[in-house]
Protein backbone atom coordinates (compact mmCIF):
# COMPACT_ATOMS: atom_id res chain seq x y z
CA UNK A 1 0.00 0.00 0.00
CA UNK A 2 0.96 3.62 -0.39
CA UNK A 3 0.73 5.40 2.94
CA UNK A 4 -0.01 9.11 2.54
CA UNK A 5 -0.86 10.17 6.11
CA UNK A 6 -2.03 8.50 9.29
CA UNK A 7 -3.39 9.79 12.59
CA UNK A 8 -4.35 8.08 15.83
CA UNK A 9 -6.87 9.25 18.43
CA UNK A 10 -7.16 12.83 17.21
CA UNK A 11 -9.45 15.04 19.28
CA UNK A 12 -11.66 17.91 18.06
CA UNK A 13 -14.44 20.06 19.52
CA UNK A 14 -18.02 20.40 18.36
CA UNK A 15 -17.08 23.00 15.71
CA UNK A 16 -14.88 20.59 13.76
CA UNK A 17 -16.03 19.45 10.33
CA UNK A 18 -14.63 18.11 7.07
CA UNK A 19 -16.13 19.19 3.75
CA UNK A 20 -14.50 17.84 0.58
CA UNK A 21 -17.12 18.07 -2.22
CA UNK A 22 -14.91 16.21 -4.73
CA UNK A 23 -13.31 13.78 -2.29
CA UNK A 24 -9.81 13.69 -0.84
CA UNK A 25 -8.05 12.49 -3.97
CA UNK A 26 -6.89 9.37 -2.19
CA UNK A 27 -8.51 6.64 -0.12
CA UNK A 28 -9.54 7.49 3.44
CA UNK A 29 -10.27 5.10 6.28
CA UNK A 30 -11.93 6.70 9.30
CA UNK A 31 -12.55 5.09 12.66
CA UNK A 32 -14.84 7.45 14.56
CA UNK A 33 -15.02 6.85 18.31
CA UNK A 34 -17.74 9.35 19.17
CA UNK A 35 -21.20 10.17 17.76
CA UNK A 36 -20.99 11.88 14.38
CA UNK A 37 -23.00 12.95 11.35
CA UNK A 38 -22.05 11.85 7.83
CA UNK A 39 -23.56 13.16 4.61
CA UNK A 40 -24.04 10.15 2.34
CA UNK A 41 -25.71 10.58 -1.07
CA UNK A 42 -26.99 13.97 0.04
CA UNK A 43 -28.59 12.72 3.26
CA UNK A 44 -27.30 13.35 6.79
CA UNK A 45 -26.87 10.11 8.74
CA UNK A 46 -26.29 10.09 12.48
CA UNK A 47 -23.83 7.43 13.59
CA UNK A 48 -23.06 6.21 17.11
CA UNK A 49 -19.61 6.01 18.64
CA UNK A 50 -17.53 3.18 17.16
CA UNK A 51 -18.19 3.60 13.44
CA UNK A 52 -15.84 3.08 10.51
CA UNK A 53 -16.00 4.15 6.88
CA UNK A 54 -13.73 3.82 3.85
CA UNK A 55 -14.04 6.65 1.34
CA UNK A 56 -12.94 6.15 -2.25
CA UNK A 57 -10.82 9.00 -3.74
CA UNK A 58 -13.53 10.96 -5.58
CA UNK A 59 -16.46 10.37 -3.23
CA UNK A 60 -17.72 13.62 -1.57
CA UNK A 61 -16.79 13.80 2.10
CA UNK A 62 -18.74 15.69 4.72
CA UNK A 63 -18.77 14.72 8.37
CA UNK A 64 -18.89 16.47 11.71
CA UNK A 65 -19.29 15.70 15.42
CA UNK A 66 -22.65 15.01 17.01
CA UNK A 67 -21.24 15.64 20.50
CA UNK A 68 -19.00 18.07 22.36
CA UNK A 69 -15.77 16.07 21.96
CA UNK A 70 -14.97 14.15 18.79
CA UNK A 71 -12.26 11.47 18.49
CA UNK A 72 -11.11 9.60 15.41
CA UNK A 73 -8.33 7.63 13.73
CA UNK A 74 -7.64 8.14 10.04
CA UNK A 75 -5.51 6.75 7.25
CA UNK A 76 -5.03 8.40 3.86
CA UNK A 77 -3.71 5.68 1.59
CA UNK A 78 -3.51 4.10 -1.84
CA UNK A 79 -4.17 0.35 -1.98
CA UNK A 80 -2.25 -1.83 -4.41
CA UNK A 81 -3.99 -4.31 -6.72
CA UNK A 82 -3.77 -7.17 -4.20
CA UNK A 83 -5.29 -5.03 -1.46
CA UNK A 84 -8.09 -3.86 -3.75
CA UNK A 85 -8.85 -7.49 -4.53
CA UNK A 86 -8.75 -8.36 -0.83
CA UNK A 87 -11.23 -5.59 0.01
CA UNK A 88 -13.50 -6.95 -2.70
CA UNK A 89 -13.20 -10.53 -1.45
CA UNK A 90 -13.88 -9.45 2.14
CA UNK A 91 -16.92 -7.45 0.97
CA UNK A 92 -15.90 -4.38 2.95
CA UNK A 93 -18.43 -1.59 2.28
CA UNK A 94 -17.18 1.58 0.63
CA UNK A 95 -18.54 5.10 1.18
CA UNK A 96 -20.94 3.73 3.80
CA UNK A 97 -20.67 4.17 7.59
CA UNK A 98 -20.55 0.87 9.45
CA UNK A 99 -21.43 1.04 13.14
CA UNK A 100 -19.86 -1.67 15.32
CA UNK A 101 -20.18 -2.63 18.96
CA UNK A 102 -16.56 -1.77 19.77
CA UNK A 103 -13.70 -0.25 17.75
CA UNK A 104 -10.95 -0.72 20.33
CA UNK A 105 -9.19 -3.58 18.54
CA UNK A 106 -9.16 -1.93 15.11
CA UNK A 107 -8.06 1.36 16.67
CA UNK A 108 -5.15 -0.47 18.32
CA UNK A 109 -4.01 -1.66 14.89
CA UNK A 110 -4.02 1.94 13.65
CA UNK A 111 -1.95 2.91 16.68
CA UNK A 112 0.69 0.31 15.77
CA UNK A 113 0.61 1.42 12.13
CA UNK A 114 1.09 5.03 13.19
CA UNK A 115 4.08 4.12 15.36
CA UNK A 116 5.71 2.15 12.53
CA UNK A 117 5.00 4.81 9.89
CA UNK A 118 6.80 7.53 11.80
CA UNK A 119 9.56 5.33 13.22
CA UNK A 120 13.08 4.74 11.93
CA UNK A 121 12.56 0.97 11.91
CA UNK A 122 14.27 -0.83 9.03
CA UNK A 123 11.17 -2.80 8.07
CA UNK A 124 8.59 -0.14 8.83
CA UNK A 125 7.08 -0.20 5.30
CA UNK A 126 6.63 -3.97 5.39
CA UNK A 127 5.23 -3.79 8.92
CA UNK A 128 2.66 -1.16 7.91
CA UNK A 129 1.62 -3.33 4.95
CA UNK A 130 1.07 -6.33 7.20
CA UNK A 131 -0.86 -4.30 9.76
CA UNK A 132 -3.05 -2.91 6.98
CA UNK A 133 -3.97 -6.39 5.77
CA UNK A 134 -4.76 -7.41 9.34
CA UNK A 135 -6.93 -4.31 9.63
CA UNK A 136 -8.89 -5.31 6.52
CA UNK A 137 -9.59 -8.75 7.97
CA UNK A 138 -10.75 -7.17 11.23
CA UNK A 139 -13.01 -4.75 9.36
CA UNK A 140 -14.53 -7.76 7.62
CA UNK A 141 -15.27 -9.35 11.00
CA UNK A 142 -16.77 -6.11 12.30
CA UNK A 143 -18.93 -5.76 9.20
CA UNK A 144 -20.26 -9.28 9.74
CA UNK A 145 -21.89 -8.15 12.98
CA UNK A 146 -22.71 -4.56 12.03
CA UNK A 147 -25.92 -2.84 13.00
CA UNK A 148 -28.26 -0.29 11.51
CA UNK A 149 -26.86 3.24 12.05
CA UNK A 150 -30.20 4.98 11.64
CA UNK A 151 -31.81 2.61 14.13
CA UNK A 152 -28.95 3.18 16.59
CA UNK A 153 -29.32 6.95 16.44
CA UNK A 154 -33.06 7.08 17.05
CA UNK A 155 -34.11 3.73 18.49
CA UNK A 156 -34.99 3.94 22.21
CA UNK A 157 -34.27 0.21 22.63
CA UNK A 158 -30.90 0.17 20.92
CA UNK A 159 -28.60 0.06 23.96
CA UNK A 160 -30.48 -2.84 25.53
CA UNK A 161 -30.66 -4.69 22.23
CA UNK A 162 -26.92 -4.25 21.78
CA UNK A 163 -26.26 -5.61 25.27
CA UNK A 164 -28.45 -8.65 24.54
CA UNK A 165 -26.56 -9.32 21.32
CA UNK A 166 -23.16 -8.92 22.99
CA UNK A 167 -24.31 -11.34 25.71
CA UNK A 168 -25.39 -13.91 23.11
CA UNK A 169 -21.91 -13.95 21.55
CA UNK A 170 -20.03 -13.60 24.83
CA UNK A 171 -21.85 -16.39 26.67
CA UNK A 172 -23.21 -18.76 23.97
CA UNK A 173 -23.83 -21.63 26.40
CA UNK A 174 -26.55 -19.80 28.32
CA UNK A 175 -30.13 -20.99 27.98
CA UNK A 176 -31.56 -17.95 26.20
CA UNK A 177 -35.29 -17.46 25.93
CA UNK A 178 -36.71 -15.06 23.35
CA UNK A 179 -39.71 -14.52 25.60
CA UNK A 180 -37.43 -13.54 28.51
CA UNK A 181 -35.43 -11.17 26.30
CA UNK A 182 -38.63 -9.54 25.06
CA UNK A 183 -39.89 -9.21 28.63
CA UNK A 184 -36.64 -7.47 29.63
CA UNK A 185 -37.48 -4.72 27.14
CA UNK A 186 -41.22 -4.77 28.00
CA UNK A 187 -42.02 -5.83 24.45
CA UNK A 188 -44.10 -8.55 22.90
CA UNK A 189 -42.20 -11.48 21.42
CA UNK A 190 -42.99 -10.47 17.83
CA UNK A 191 -42.11 -6.80 18.42
CA UNK A 192 -38.80 -7.74 20.04
CA UNK A 193 -37.87 -10.01 17.14
CA UNK A 194 -38.79 -7.32 14.62
CA UNK A 195 -36.67 -4.65 16.38
CA UNK A 196 -33.72 -7.02 16.78
CA UNK A 197 -33.70 -7.84 13.06
CA UNK A 198 -34.13 -4.16 12.15
CA UNK A 199 -31.15 -3.19 14.31
CA UNK A 200 -28.70 -5.91 13.30
CA UNK A 201 -29.88 -7.22 9.95
CA UNK A 202 -30.23 -10.77 11.28
CA UNK A 203 -32.79 -12.52 13.47
CA UNK A 204 -32.13 -13.28 17.12
CA UNK A 205 -32.65 -16.99 16.38
CA UNK A 206 -29.88 -16.96 13.76
CA UNK A 207 -27.56 -15.11 16.14
CA UNK A 208 -28.21 -17.71 18.86
CA UNK A 209 -27.26 -20.50 16.46
CA UNK A 210 -24.25 -18.64 15.07
CA UNK A 211 -22.81 -17.88 18.51
CA UNK A 212 -23.04 -21.51 19.58
CA UNK A 213 -21.61 -22.92 16.37
CA UNK A 214 -18.71 -20.44 16.32
CA UNK A 215 -17.86 -21.41 19.88
CA UNK A 216 -18.14 -25.09 18.91
CA UNK A 217 -15.62 -24.59 16.09
CA UNK A 218 -13.25 -22.92 18.55
CA UNK A 219 -13.53 -25.88 20.92
CA UNK A 220 -13.04 -28.37 18.09
CA UNK A 221 -9.86 -26.54 17.11
CA UNK A 222 -8.40 -26.05 20.57
CA UNK A 223 -9.55 -28.91 22.83
CA UNK A 224 -9.86 -32.68 22.90
CA UNK A 225 -13.46 -32.59 24.11
CA UNK A 226 -15.83 -35.11 22.56
CA UNK A 227 -18.66 -33.99 20.28
CA UNK A 228 -21.14 -34.71 23.07
CA UNK A 229 -19.14 -32.63 25.55
CA UNK A 230 -18.90 -29.75 23.10
CA UNK A 231 -22.61 -29.90 22.34
CA UNK A 232 -23.38 -29.59 26.04
CA UNK A 233 -20.82 -26.84 26.64
CA UNK A 234 -22.27 -24.58 23.94
CA UNK A 235 -25.86 -24.95 25.12
CA UNK A 236 -27.37 -27.84 23.17
CA UNK A 237 -29.64 -30.21 25.09
CA UNK A 238 -29.08 -33.08 22.63
CA UNK A 239 -26.00 -34.06 20.63
CA UNK A 240 -28.02 -34.98 17.56
CA UNK A 241 -29.58 -31.53 17.33
CA UNK A 242 -26.10 -29.98 17.61
CA UNK A 243 -24.77 -32.25 14.84
CA UNK A 244 -27.73 -31.42 12.59
CA UNK A 245 -27.29 -27.67 12.99
CA UNK A 246 -23.49 -27.89 12.60
CA UNK A 247 -23.82 -29.85 9.34
CA UNK A 248 -26.49 -27.46 8.10
CA UNK A 249 -24.10 -24.54 8.61
CA UNK A 250 -20.77 -26.04 7.54
CA UNK A 251 -21.74 -28.97 5.32
CA UNK A 252 -19.94 -31.58 7.46
CA UNK A 253 -20.45 -33.07 10.90
CA UNK A 254 -18.37 -31.99 13.92
CA UNK A 255 -16.53 -35.33 13.82
CA UNK A 256 -15.67 -34.87 10.15
CA UNK A 257 -14.50 -31.33 10.88
CA UNK A 258 -12.28 -32.59 13.70
CA UNK A 259 -10.83 -35.33 11.51
CA UNK A 260 -10.04 -32.84 8.75
CA UNK A 261 -8.29 -30.55 11.23
CA UNK A 262 -6.15 -33.42 12.49
CA UNK A 263 -5.13 -34.39 8.96
CA UNK A 264 -4.22 -30.81 8.08
CA UNK A 265 -2.24 -30.24 11.25
CA UNK A 266 -0.27 -33.48 10.82
CA UNK A 267 0.56 -33.00 7.11
CA UNK A 268 4.22 -32.05 6.66
CA UNK A 269 4.65 -28.59 5.14
CA UNK A 270 6.84 -30.02 2.36
CA UNK A 271 3.93 -31.99 0.90
CA UNK A 272 1.11 -29.50 1.41
CA UNK A 273 -0.66 -28.46 -1.76
CA UNK A 274 0.24 -25.11 -3.26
Amino acid sequence: MRMDEIGYNHKHDRNFYIDRPTGAGDWLLLIVKSPAIFRIDGKDIKTPAHTFIIFTPEYPQFYRPDCDEYFDDWIHFGPDDDELELMKQLEIPLNTPVAVSDSTDISDIVKHMCFEQYSANTNRVQSVDLYFRLLLYKLNEKNAVKFNCSFASKGPYFEKLLWIRESIFRWPSRDYSIDDMAKELSLSRSRFQHLYTEAFGVSVSKDLIASRLHKAVELLNTTNLSVTEIASSVGYSTTQYFIRQFKGEFGITPSQYKSAERVNSSTPSSVQSE
